[in-house]
């Protein structure tokens, strides 16, 4: 039977998601993970796993996990429900900034407000990277460690890479590909 509590939960959820994460998909991470403490949704790991999957298909990061976890929590009705709670508000801010946008872009405290808001999205990014970091190369879930070689493999790898020009020069899905053989070494 469809759990009717559940799906407007979900709607909700994301809804709050899709009206706070301002900067696009990197910045829906936090709110996210939050969910991964909050409901028992998906797990750390599982967001990890979800974000390569994201990374790997056509469309953007935030609407990929958002559907991904809908789907996961109430089948196709779910990737429909939280896919919708996360886009309507981008829908509805951005119809009631157009009726607005034209008289006021140009309005000084209307250009700051957008520089301050800059700051604040890249540190959400970066604090994201780092939580995801823990979990995809360091295993770190519920403060349990494994061996730090994960980091200096991958240290050495990217340092690598980034010195040697010619492999600068090479085809996007050339690295898409070494990437996904990487993270399957990594993953054993």
């Amino acid at each position: 039977m469809f759990d009717v509590k559940l799906a407007l939960l979900l709607f909700w959820e994301f809804f709050k998601i899709g009206l706070f994460a301002v900067g696009g998909g990197p910045a829906t991470l936090p709110y996210l993970m939050e969910l991964t403490e909050k409901y028992d949704w998906f797990t750390m790991e599982q967001l990890t796993n979800m974000i390569a999957i994201s990374e790997s298909t056509p469309g953007p990061l935030g609407l990929n996990m958002a559907t991904y976890v809908g789907f996961q929590t109430l089948g196709p009705v779910g990737g429909v429900i939280t896919t919708l709670g996360l886009v309507l508000p981008s829908i509805i801010v951005i119809c009631v900034i157009a009726a607005f946008f034209a008289k006021f872009n140009q309005n000084r405290f209307v250009k700051s407000a957008f520089s301050a808001i800059r700051p604040g999205v890249a540190a959400i990014i970066a604090v994201s990277v780092y939580s995801i970091c823990r979990v995809s190369l360091f295993k770190i879930v519920d403060n349990v460690y494994t061996p730090v070689w994960r980091l200096i493999i991958f240290s050495t790898i990217l340092f690598g890479v980034l010195q040697i020009k010619p492999l600068k020069k090479i085809h996007p899905f050339f690295w898409f590909v070494f990437g996904a053989i990487v993270g399957i070494i990594f993953k054993f």
